[in-house]
């Protein structure tokens, strides 16, 4: 029986280990992150790996802050697995680690390889406009996702898609990919393939500024940003000198019966051009965007019609 270490944290990689369980494999170990605080009251919560591994009845669970200096690394050689199975797990494996199964150790990554190598392929799939993206199962080496590909799937991304919504699809196509691939890897029968360097790209993971809608980007790349940050961080501008996040937008549809589209030409981008029930119209580099679901400081998020109900934002307000 194929003896299995299985390392990953977020939901994304819950089906690929309860793929494993179902299919009668036997994992002996999990490894994931260390639970964080969570929610406004800073819970201590279990990642969600470490929360279905217990449900399973898993009880050996490692979480090391920090891989590379913990004695996890002599833990798994002791326990000699055959073949060590990531999904964004969260830190690079380190060659000693690399070393330790006889059939190697594989990642499921959130992406097209080589394209989308790091961290937040998801999110920035979208963000950058894709029109499609995938799941690559590959082998793992020390650089960073550089590993020799193994098998692939690939998953078109719609205007509907949000972070939220590509991530459980692709968790779901990365572990049927996952329960595709592993007989014939075990086997011994896989041919991978080596990335092409020069096709190579990055997707680092997120930080604050990736957040903040700068207006003067056109109406695609605000409406592509916003989606590439739900439901997770969500995007935010600045409205009276305070954060004011935006959760949702639309695309407008213009005609050329719109006796206003000279004058909202002419606005600064982040004008507010308009303000009703149906959404808040802003300015963009190109055209406009509107807003849909929002959510001003110190309060959750609402839907516009909520929001405009206070009155408070009016037209010709500039958002920075």
């Amino acid at each position: 029986m194929t003896k299995i270490v299985f390392m990953g944290t977020p939901q994304f990689a819950v089906p690929s280990l309860q793929m494993l369980l179902t299919e009668g494999y036997t994992v002996a170990a999990v490894v994931t992150q260390p639970d964080r605080p969570v929610g406004r009251k800073r819970v201590l919560t279990p990642t969600p790996v470490k929360q279905a591994a217990l449900d399973n009845g898993i009880t050996t669970v490692w979480q090391p802050e920090k891989l590379r200096t913990s004695e996890t690394i002599e833990h798994i050689r002791e326990l000699a697995p055959d073949l060590i199975v990531t999904a964004a797990y969260g830190q690079i494996l380190p060659k000693a680690l690399l070393d330790i199964p006889r059939q190697g150790c594989i990642n499921v990554h959130g992406s097209l390889l080589p394209g989308y190598r790091g961290g937040a392929p998801i999110q920035r799939s979208i963000m950058n406009g894709e029109p499609k993206t995938g799941v690559t199962i590959m082998y793992m080496a020390e650089g960073m996702d550089t590993g020799d590909m193994i098998s692939r799937v690939e998953v078109p991304i719609t205007d509907a898609d949000n972070a939220g919504t590509l991530f459980d699809k692709l968790s779901t196509e990365g572990a049927e990919l996952l329960r595709r691939t592993l007989p014939e890897l075990l086997a011994g029968s896989v041919q991978a393939e080596a990335q092409d360097e020069t096709l190579a790209t990055y997707a680092p993971n997120l930080k604050r500024e990736d957040e903040r809608l700068d207006w003067t980007r056109s109406t695609r790349e605000l409406f592509n940003q916003v989606r590439g940050l739900v439901p997770f961080s969500g995007a935010f501008t600045t409205w009276n000198e305070e954060v004011f996040k935006v959760w949702a937008t639309a695309v407008p549809v213009t005609s050329d019966a719109d006796t206003s589209i000279t004058a909202k030409l002419d606005a600064v981008p982040g004008t507010v051009l308009t303000v009703s029930e149906d959404g808040i119209e802003v300015k963009t580099g190109d055209a406009s965007i509107w807003l849909t679901e929002v959510q001003p400081a110190g309060k959750k998020a609402m839907s516009v019609r909520d929001f405009v109900r206070g009155g408070k934002m009016t037209p010709g307000t500039v958002l920075l």
